[in-house]
């Protein structure tokens, strides 16, 4: 239901229907766009809006559509329904033409194999065609719309005997001519000519009299008379009695394809129906293109939440002019259902009741609307209309009564699916008597559970507003330094009218403002200047939050940019440490071989001295190997546990006297015994390994720089060799990490990538004083450097677990660590 009766008229929509059927190819198209109508059946608004959509989408795509010979052949299809009627020969031509498009549009929609347009191709689905009406008009005509000369055998014949007559009737004439000219009759460079449908020799009017014949027609001037030989008259005659049979065997021709077709007139008639019909939503398509219009996401729930709409009206004459159209958001809902908008004259408060009225009625009409894609629009059976000046002398009413009268109709037929526009609430009369009548309007309106936007400069409906639950205030924004609108809606305060303020910049005399404003009253003035300051507050303090929202978003940046760059150094990290791993296996795999295999030769060997010789050099060639690879601190610690074990499974074979003896330098010699500086391991030089020397310290056997080396007494090796075996100096020295170790590390103040090598480190010292309960101290602070630590904790395999220290021992700020290994 739409109030009033013109609506279209008042919003603007009379200007939209004008648009759309401009953009029509047909004259279907136009009565399609004619009997557009409001509509409230949400399935068939979604059909509808749907069908442009997808129309838009083939416009934009590089197929072309067809567009031609879009010919309304629905009067004359209704014409042959009666027996006995039929089509002339120019209405077959535009039904083979049009036929031919629909057929090719039907072909275009059909074979859309991705499905693309389902909506307009299940449109097509209904439409019938049938080949024996196109395949018997391309028996009747010719590509250029003629008939055939053998569209009937009688036609065939009727136009054999035509042609033969005619070429008789030209080659006598011709004679004739020749003999006019011969004799000075006619004129050297006359030619024939025809009246009446006869061919005639043009003669000066003098010497008419010496032709025989007929006189069909004289000059303007009277000069020349135009004769029809006597020798023709009858091969004319003749000719124009086939001139009559043709015609009569056309029609004959055109009567019987008619009677073929009668039994199939609603279904070609259909096609027709949906030939404007395509052409009605190519026309909505256009237009949505020109206004940037979308399909939004529609309800069957009543609601208004849109997001950037824009007056589409306003949008295509500001276009022409290069201005733009400051966008509109507003929202109505179950909770706040009805709308209150305040604010200085001329400030966009009658151009936001006009753009939701139009928008809303454009979509329920099945058009697309230009509003972002995040809109939702609801679905109303009612919107009714209180706008501009309805005054009528006929009527005897009055501005206000007219306003009174459109109240009476709300309030009588409104409901919780009506969407009610009023602007300038109130006006008309005596602004106290109307303010109260308006505020006692707008509670029915309420009680009703109407939706609605109303404008006003009323206070007193301002605080009703603010004295509600489901109504909300909104003001246009206006700059007050500037002195101009700012046609922006601000949904949530009232707006101030800016009376005084427009006034003292128009100019208005001081004393004339002053004594206004004594006569409103301090109150008064006071509740608009409160509402400005807000206004100003507000202002700031949305500027403030965007300032943070900018800074929060920079900093969400940085912290995404970090942990991609922390999962590509993960990622890193651990492909090197599969392939140290793999590097470490593959170098263990080849040591336990060689070891095997030193051992089997001994064996074999019976532990002769030469073989016990050569084993023994091959495997301290293959330390030397073991030591050169580069692995991780962790797999570093593992290979050195994995040499002490290669060192002790050498205990079962190899003995010191069995090392051969070789040139030595000056200072020490092959026997002596020594000790490392400032150790008190004692060991016995077994040969000269390049520029070091092969010591053996009890079981281990070390190629030692000369520089570390003392020689020492018999006497003293043996003391130290009884009093501090090698594995018990080892031991010694990790007891006394152990001792040292404090499992508490701090981080605080360090960099991210400083840090990750510092805890490293950590776990490495951990794992070597079996140290299984870690604290890492890294502060609080924005919560990045904790954030870091525990992303490289989470890619440790000896990690355990990791969490937060009890909230009294610092909480957040200390990250405790557990091992696994």
């Amino acid at each position: 239901m739409i109030y009033p009766e013109n609506f279209e008229q008042k919003i603007g929509f009379d200007r939209i229907r004008r648009m759309l059927v401009s953009n029509c190819l047909s004259e279907m198209g136009k009565g399609k766009v004619d009997s557009v109508v409001f509509q409230s059946n949400f399935l068939h608004i979604s059909t509808l809006l749907g069908e442009v959509t997808e129309f838009a989408e083939i416009l934009q795509s590089e197929k072309p559509f067809p567009v031609d010979h879009y010919h309304n052949l629905i009067p004359v299809l209704k014409k042959i329904r009666v027996e006995g009627m039929f089509l002339d020969v120019q209405e077959l031509f535009e039904m083979r033409l049009s036929l031919d498009i629909v057929k090719a549009i039907l072909s275009y929609l059909r074979e859309d194999e991705e499905d693309e347009y389902p909506l307009l191709r299940k449109k097509s689905r209904e439409v019938k065609m049938y080949p024996f009406v196109l395949d018997a008009i391309n028996k009747i005509l010719t590509t250029r719309g003629k008939i055939k000369d053998n569209a009937s055998r009688d036609l065939s014949a009727i136009r054999k005997s035509l042609k033969e007559k005619m070429s008789r009737v030209s080659t006598r004439m011709q004679s004739i001519l020749k003999k006019a000219r011969e004799d000075g009759i006619v004129d050297e460079g006359t030619e024939l000519s025809v009246r009446g449908g006869r061919m005639v020799i043009p003669v000066r009017s003098s010497d008419k009299r010496r032709i025989n014949g007929l006189v069909h027609d004289e000059s303007a001037t009277g000069k020349t008379s135009f004769i029809e030989p006597s020798d023709i008259v009858e091969i004319n005659n003749e000719i124009k009695e086939l001139e009559y049979a043709e015609k009569r065997e056309i029609i004959k021709i055109l009567i019987a394809f008619s009677d073929s077709i009668r039994p199939y007139l609603d279904e070609i008639e259909y096609s027709y129906d949906f030939l404007g019909e395509i052409d009605m939503i190519r026309a909505k398509a256009i237009l949505a293109g020109k206004i940037g219009a979308i399909q939004p996401r529609i309800t069957e729930d009543r609601e208004v939440l849109w997001e950037k709409a824009v007056h589409p009206l306003l949008f295509l004459n500001f276009q022409n002019s290069g201005k733009k159209v400051v966008p509109l958001d507003i929202v109505l809902n179950r909770e706040k259902h009805i709308l209150l908008i305040s604010g200085p004259n001329a400030g966009g408060k009658s151009v936001c009741l006009q753009t939701v009225g139009l928008l809303q009625y454009m979509l329920q009409c099945g058009l697309l609307v230009p509003v972002s894609e995040s809109s939702r629009f609801g679905i109303f059976k009612k919107i009714f209309l209180d706008f501009g000046d309805e005054q009528s002398i006929e009527n005897d009413l009055s501005t206000y009564s007219s306003h009174l009268v459109n109240m009476k109709y709300f309030l009588k037929n409104g409901d919780s699916e009506t969407l009610f526009l009023i602007d300038e609430f109130g006006t008309g009369t005596e602004p106290l008597l109307g303010g109260a009548i308006a505020e006692s309007i707008l509670g029915k309106l309420r009680e009703q559970h109407s939706f609605g936007v109303i404008t006003t400069h009323y206070s007193n409906l301002k605080h009703f507003a603010s004295g509600t639950d489901d109504i909300e205030n909104g003001a246009m924004l206006f700059d007050h330094q500037k002195m101009e609108p700012q046609f922006i809606l601000q949904i949530g305060k009232p707006g101030s009218s800016f009376a005084f303020e427009i006034a003292r910049g128009i100019g208005l005399p001081e004393d004339i403002l002053k004594k206004a404003s004594d006569a409103v009253g301090e109150e008064h003035i006071n509740f608009d200047k409160h509402l400005r300051e807000i206004a100003r507050d507000k202002k700031y303090w949305e500027n403030k939050r965007s300032r943070i929202r900018k800074s929060e978003k920079k900093l969400e940046d940085t912290l995404e940019q970090y942990e991609r760059e922390l999962g590509e150094l993960k990622a890193e990290r651990k492909k090197i440490l599969e392939k140290a791993r793999k590097e470490a296996d593959d170098l263990l795999n080849g040591a336990n071989r060689k070891i095997e295999g030193t051992i089997k030769k001994i064996r074999e060997a019976h532990a002769e001295k030469e073989s016990t010789m050569k084993a023994r050099l091959e495997l301290s060639r293959l330390r030397e190997d073991v030591k050169k690879p580069d692995v991780s601190r962790r797999d570093d610690i593992d290979f050195r546990q994995t040499k002490v074990r290669m060192e002790k499974g050498k205990r079962s074979f190899i003995s010191k006297e069995d090392i051969p003896k070789s040139k030595l330098s000056h200072d020490l010699k092959p026997g002596d015994k020594v000790r490392m500086e400032g150790q008190e391991m004692a060991g016995e030089v077994m040969e000269v390994h390049g520029k070091n020397y092969l010591v053996a310290f009890g079981n281990l056997i070390t190629s030692v720089s000369p520089k570390k080396l003392q020689k020492i007494s018999e006497n003293e090796y043996k003391t130290h060799s009884r009093s501090r075996p090698v594995k018990d100096t080892i031991a010694t020295r990790i007891q006394e990490k152990k001792l040292r170790f404090k499992p508490v590390i701090d981080l605080r103040g360090k960099r991210a990538d400083e840090a990750l090598q510092m805890i490293q480190e950590f776990i490495d010292e951990s794992i070597m004083v079996e140290a299984k309960e870690l604290s890492i101290l890294h502060g609080k602070g924005t919560g990045v450097l904790r954030q870091m630590i525990r992303e490289f904790l989470g890619s440790m395999d000896v990690v355990a677990s990791f969490g937060d220290e009890h909230p009294s021992r610092g909480g957040a700020g200390i990250t405790l660590v557990k091992l696994d290994f």
